[in-house]
Order: structure tokens, then C-alpha cells, then sequence
């Protein structure tokens, strides 16, 4: 078990002053699962200040339910320290409440509806939905802070609120993560995994690692309660991951070995972006909402994500 401080500091909620790098980026996401792992969504805002844009993405997914995916490369960077967002068919707020306890999110969009969720490799063509959130990511646990040289941190929510997906009115109580992170974020370097789960018994795993080969790990292990009460959340030292090719390069599921834990990753519901780097690259970032299986009967439900260079 790691001795270092995992804490963050408050301040670091807010925006960041960038480094004069063209790929330098600052990224704030919010995923939620509803507890019986049958609906689940995220948003991410991520600031390309040099490129002078936002990548806007948010998804809802769901057992026998279309993906209905939000995905904006072009979005104009927010005024001044707000995180607001507004264009042409989106409007999106993300309100720091409390300093490492409480967001709060709002989205107002036109998604397109998919049945195969691989089409957004291509030319998505798909029903127009409008798609709402009104959500709440409420801190449960400890924020995890990386190691040292990497500006970036983890940090395991409740998420209540409100989904609006066509003529739908959800109710939401579910589990989430929140993840910021400022820097420089070259996506078509190195291929990864993360993942970040809630284990029935109430514990939570996050870890990420490089592919195929593990050059990198982060993550925790934290039991239940959290808080931030000391020997609760162990950094985890060991993270691989192996996955079962599927269709059209979407995997079928994901083994994964995290710690002394080992758990099966099966996929629900896949929320796949492609990225075209300026000077020509692309890559597949396929994240799914996914069931966490592990060997030891628990199920577990959460998001995980791979970076696939094409």
C-alpha cells in the first residue's frame, strides 16, 4: 500500500491556466449507473484552448435501448471561468456547488438515436432525440489524486436527478465518478483502459493502464465508506487488462486484474467516439457502460473505456 497523500486540493476544481502546447487540454467527466446497472450516461467537457474549441460528448445508454449520443468537436470554449456551453442545439451548465463534494450538471440537446453504436466511426445517421439531464454527483469516498507529474483526479459519487430522453421522464439514483485532468493530452499516442466500478458490497475500483503492454498504473481500492478515514482507500499497484475482441473492433467483454481482484467486464450499453487529431490520426475511444463480474460473485456496475488507435 502506498504512504502518499492522495488528497487534492480544493482549488483545483476550477479551470487551469495553459501550457503554450497545441494539444494542451483540460477535461472535466461525469458518468452515473443507476445501482441495478440498467441505464447509465455521461458528459464530458474537455477545453482545447489552442485549437480554440470544446469536445463536447454526453450519452445515455441502456438495456434494450438505443445509445442516444450527444458528440460536438466544434463547440465554443466557455467565457471567462464559467463552464457553461452554448450553440447551435445545446446548452449545457456544470456548477462546482462545494469543492470536492458536489457538481451539479444540466443539459439541454438534440441527440441522434442508434441502434448499432458503431456508426459514430462513420457517418452516424439516426432518429433526432432531445436529450436532458438535470443530475447531481454528490461525493462517496475519498478523492484520489495521481502520482506525482500528472495533473489529474479521481473521485467516487452518488448521482441523483432527472433524465429527459424523448418523450421519457427518468428518475435517477445511481453511482458515478467524477474525473478532472489539465495537461497536455495526446489521444492517438498509446492505446489504454480505464475503468471505474462500484462492487455490490459497496466497495469502489477505478485503475488505468497502457495497452497492450502495462507501462502506467493508477487507481484505487476503497472500501465501503469512505470519507476519507484513514486505511480506507489503498492505491492500486497492478492493473491489467485483456480484451475479447467483438464486433466491428468493439470488444465483447474485458478480464480484468486489478490488485488481488479479478472481475469480467461485460458491456450493456457502448458510447463509442472517433477522434481526428489536426495533423491527420485517428483513433476509436469505444466506453461502455458495462456490468463488473467478479471471481468472487459480486456484480458491480460502472463505466470503462479503451483507446483504440486506428
Amino acid at each position: 500500500m502506498s504512504t502518499r497523500s492522495f488528497a487534492v486540493d480544493p482549488s483545483d476544481e476550477r479551470p487551469h491556466p495553459p501550457s503554450g502546447e497545441q494539444l494542451w487540454n483540460e477535461s472535466w467527466y461525469f458518468d452515473f449507473v443507476t445501482t441495478d446497472g440498467s441505464l447509465g450516461g455521461y458528459v464530458r467537457l474537455g477545453l482545447y484552448p489552442h485549437l480554440g474549441v470544446s469536445w463536447y460528448w454526453a450519452c445515455l445508454v441502456g438495456e434494450d435501448r438505443p445509445l442516444v449520443t450527444v458528440l460536438d468537436h466544434e463547440a465554443p470554449l466557455p467565457k471567462g471561468t464559467s463552464l457553461d456551453l452554448r450553440t447551435n442545439g445545446l446548452w449545457a451548465a456544470h456548477n462546482l456547488e462545494t469543492p470536492l463534494e458536489h457538481w451539479s450538471l444540466g443539459l439541454e440537446a438534440f441527440g441522434v438515436a442508434l441502434d448499432d453504436p458503431t456508426e459514430v466511426y462513420g457517418e452516424p445517421r439516426g432518429e433526432r432525440v432531445p436529450l436532458g439531464f438535470d443530475l447531481e454527483w454528490e461525493t462517496d469516498g475519498e478523492p484520489y489524486r495521481y502520482p506525482t507529474g500528472l495533473d489529474r483526479y479521481e473521485i467516487p459519487c452518488r448521482v441523483h436527478g432527472e433524465v429527459l430522453v424523448g418523450d421519457e421522464q427518468i428518475a435517477v439514483e445511481a453511482v458515478g465518478q467524477r474525473d478532472h485532468s489539465w495537461g497536455v493530452r495526446d489521444w492517438w499516442a498509446i492505446e489504454w483502459c480505464w475503468a471505474a466500478w462500484r462492487r455490490a458490497d459497496g466497495a469502489r475500483l477505478h485503475a488505468v493502464t497502457t495497452l497492450p503492454v502495462s507501462l502506467f498504473t493508477a487507481g484505487y481500492d476503497q472500501l465501503p465508506g469512505g470519507g476519507g478515514a484513514p486505511g480506507l482507500l489503498s492505491e492500486v499497484q497492478v492493473f491489467e487488462a485483456v480484451p475479447v475482441d467483438g464486433a466491428a473492433g468493439v470488444p465483447a467483454w474485458v478480464d480484468l486484474s486489478i490488485g488481488e481482484r479479478r472481475a469480467r467486464a461485460t458491456p450493456v450499453g457502448w458510447a463509442p467516439v472517433r477522434l481526428d487529431a489536426p495533423d491527420g490520426r485517428r483513433t476509436h475511444l469505444p466506453r461502455a457502460m458495462c456490468r463488473f463480474e467478479a471471481d468472487d460473485g459480486d456484480i458491480g456496475v460502472g463505466w470503462l473505456e479503451l483507446n483504440q488507435l486506428q
